[in-house]
């Protein structure tokens, strides 16, 4: 049988992005948090952002360009609709010929 194939478990001391230490049981021998119970939303009660990674800005970039996007897809629908307004207001027969053109200037005069 295979001895020692565990970690070693013991403290641990914990370091919080906020300055808080305390200490813990693990198998690491030191950890670093961003939040802990003495600076956490939920048990201060004040709205705190964490943001180590850039991800509220990169999630505001993205909305940004697909309002965008939106807004630009919305653009050439009206467009389409304005093309299919114009095509349906020509004659239901569709374009007049030569001969039809002459006849509608003769019936003026």
């Amino acid at each position: 049988m295979k001895k020692n194939i565990h970690p070693q478990y013991g403290e641990t001391s914990v370091v919080c992005s906020c300055g808080n230490n305390f200490t813990l049981y693990s198998t690491t021998p030191e950890m670093r948090v961003e939040l802990c119970y003495k600076c956490h939303p939920f048990y201060t009660g004040e709205q705190k952002i964490v943001d180590t990674a850039n991800r509220v800005k990169s999630f505001e970039n993205k909305r940004q360009e697909a309002q965008k996007i939106q807004v630009a897809k919305m653009k050439q629908k009206d467009e389409m609709k304005e093309k299919d307004k114009k095509r349906d207001n020509r004659s239901p027969q569709g374009p007049m010929t030569l001969r039809d053109m002459m006849q509608a200037l003769q019936n003026k005069k």
